[in-house]
């Protein structure tokens, strides 16, 4: 009987996500599939009822492990009608001059989505379901951890209450005040550390009609040693660009005070991108110039009453791609400790942190990682050449070498084990590379020897 009666009160308990974006919203709608009631808080006004203009940012890119986070709730097919497939990366050189990098194998490509056309969705499902009550514009004050209470702002009517929880899960990003909470606690461990580069959202114009000035299925990447451009393709026939630029220097936000000054860079940097953008000056000095922000902190739970999840416990930078796949993978991997652990909270939170910390860490070097790639590497012709001998060494040998994008971006492999595969593997095409000047050079008796000699120690 006493079982049955604490289970009775564990399934009629109230659970309080604090953060309504894309992976609060997610988490809320996967509590509440485990027959919970949710509260969730959201900072922000009703992202739904905001113009076009504020409901703007960075485009992401889904891939494989948000699909399977958005498939658990039953949401990735509408949100595949308004995502466009990129199949590899676009590369602009100083020319003008395009090289194509197909990012995976036929079929594989990562997906480029709105943030806030996303978040729509995700909260019209949100209120969809009688579990779920939401409240935009409430502003954590303060959590009192030992009390379990949260001081909540109410920024329209500027009334400031309590909210009693009985489980709180921040996923109130990368300046989470849950995790601030924690931060107080005894041995909290807690780091941020920022790249002395910033970014700046730009735009290319859509081409008469409505059609795409450049690739449509493609990431474009405009590589130069020290800073780069990207740009994503949305619905419309535009691109949402944005500028990784050093904040000081000769070169860098800094250095660029005046719209010619401006102009003039792009044009000598960038040149087959500025007929393209109209509004460059424009935006360059009206968008504002974001900071980014690698965060790690242990542990990510107080008791069996707080978790964070997605970046207030693993905020990373964008050069991977992952920042959102790897908040929904976070949600993914709690449904499936839900699953196995029903209302045992303490085992689910501990088990949590415990799978999850060493994955969220390797992410963020793998961010870092792919950043200095993107930057610097993908306009090498010699790196290039190794990525067409990586391809031909997994068609050879598909049971013993899967590239390491491919492992982040199209498989369940955790990412801890991605990316020591990725590095193993690093060290042999230092090896090997030496010995290959072209493609044609990889089919020499030599090279095919040294090849089968390091598949043989992967055994």
């Amino acid at each position: 009987m006493a079982t049955a009666a604490a289970a009775l009160i564990s399934e009629s308990e109230t659970l309080t996500v604090m953060g309504g974006g894309l992976v609060g919203s997610l988490l809320a709608l996967y509590l509440a599939r485990h027959g919970h009631s949710v509260e969730m808080f959201e900072r922000r006004p009703d992202i739904r009822q905001a113009g076009p203009v504020e409901a703007r940012s960075i485009n992401l890119a889904l891939s494989d492990r948000g699909w399977r986070a958005l498939e658990g709730v039953g949401i990735a097919d509408s949100v595949r009608d308004v995502a466009i497939a990129m199949h590899g990366r676009m590369m602009h050189d100083a020319q003008g001059q395009l090289t194509y990098q197909a990012y995976g194998q036929a079929g594989q490509s990562i997906y480029s989505v709105s943030r806030a056309g996303l978040n729509r969705r995700m909260l019209d499902l949100v209120e969809q379901s009688s579990r779920i009550r939401v409240a935009f514009n409430q502003h954590c004050q303060r959590v009192h951890l030992r009390e379990q209470t949260v001081e909540v702002l109410d920024t329209e009517s500027g009334q400031v209450r309590t909210v009693p929880f009985q489980r709180l899960f921040g996923v109130d990003g990368a300046y989470s005040a849950v995790r601030g909470a924690l931060q107080r606690t005894d041995r909290f461990n807690y780091s941020q550390h920022y790249l002395n580069y910033g970014y700046k959202e730009l735009t290319i114009a859509a081409a008469p009609g409505g059609q795409w000035a450049l690739e449509k299925h493609a990431l474009h990447i405009w590589p130069r040693g020290q800073y780069m451009m990207i740009a994503l393709p949305n619905l419309d026939g535009s691109f949402n660009c944005t500028l990784f630029f050093p904040f000081e220097g000769p070169v860098s936000f800094e250095a660029l005070q005046t719209p010619a000054q401006v102009r003039a860079f792009f044009e000598e940097v960038f040149p087959d991108a500025v007929p393209l953008m109209p509004e460059l000056e424009t935006e360059f000095f009206e968008n504002p110039t974001s900071s980014l922000v690698t965060v790690r902190c242990y542990p990510w739970t107080y008791q069996d009453a707080v978790l964070l999840l997605g970046d207030a416990a693993h905020a990373i930078v964008p050069f991977y791609g992952q920042g959102m796949n790897a908040g929904f993978e976070d949600c993914t991997v709690l449904h499936e400790l839900l699953t196995r652990h029903g209302h045992d909270w303490t085992a689910i939170f501990q088990e949590f942190q415990r799978v999850r910390k060493p994955n969220a860490d390797a992410m963020a070097d793998l961010a870092v990682y792919n950043f200095e790639e993107m930057r610097d590497r993908v306009a090498d012709p010699r790196f290039l050449l190794q990525k067409k001998i990586e391809s031909k060494i997994s068609a050879q040998y598909p049971d013993k070498w899967l590239p390491l994008y491919s492992q982040v971006t199209f498989s369940h492999l955790p990412y801890a084990e991605a990316w020591a595969n990725g590095q193993q593997q690093d060290q042999i095409m230092q090896r090997l590379m030496p010995h290959i000047h072209s493609e044609a050079d990889y089919q020499l008796p030599k090279v095919q020897r040294l090849v089968a000699e390091e598949m043989a120690r992967r055994a």
